[in-house]
């Protein structure tokens, strides 16, 4: 695949062992297969291996329920040096219908990391069209809220 491709699409059905107590897939599958698409994303990016830094403003929309199609759309939206930006959206559909429903949206920053596990510098993401260039203002929007929430959250986990 082409180191500019920054974006991936996955499907799959929903399985019984997939669900909570309340009939529906557990929110922490969901979680599970946001970061798989994401890593899948960044790893089609970098071509390196990459590890997950931050997830953040993960919001669940709807319920997925077991047998429908789940479908997870990641995408670059941003780069540093040494991470990428990518936004999850997870979507799911009943069997044989056409629309699917948006369930599931959130960001995840991953940094490349080296055979040594230091961070490995990684090709820029240059948006191009309209949305790519909206999502890459929101990265940059983010960005500036986690230093605040950073700040906030200090005391409680160094």
């Amino acid at each position: 695949m082409p180191r500019t491709k920054n974006h991936i699409e996955l499907q799959f059905l929903s399985e019984p062992s997939d669900v909570n107590y309340g009939g529906k897939v557990h929110g922490g599958m969901m979680m599970k297969w946001i970061d798989q698409a994401a890593f899948a994303c960044a790893l089609q990016w970098s071509q390196s291996y990459c590890v997950t830094v931050y997830v953040g403003g993960i919001r669940f929309f709807h319920p997925v329920h077991i047998g429908h199609l789940v479908k997870m759309d990641a995408r670059i939206i941003y780069t540093g040096k040494t991470s990428m930006h990518i936004a999850v959206d997870a979507f799911s559909k009943p069997v044989g219908q056409t629309d699917f429903v948006k369930n599931t949206h959130c960001i995840i920053v991953f940094v490349a990391v080296d055979d040594d596990g230091q961070p490995k510098a990684i090709p820029a993401f240059k948006p191009k069209s309209e949305k790519e260039i909206a999502m890459h203002g929101y990265a940059i929007k983010l960005m500036e809220l986690r230093k605040s929430i950073d700040k906030e959250m200090e005391p409680y986990i160094v």
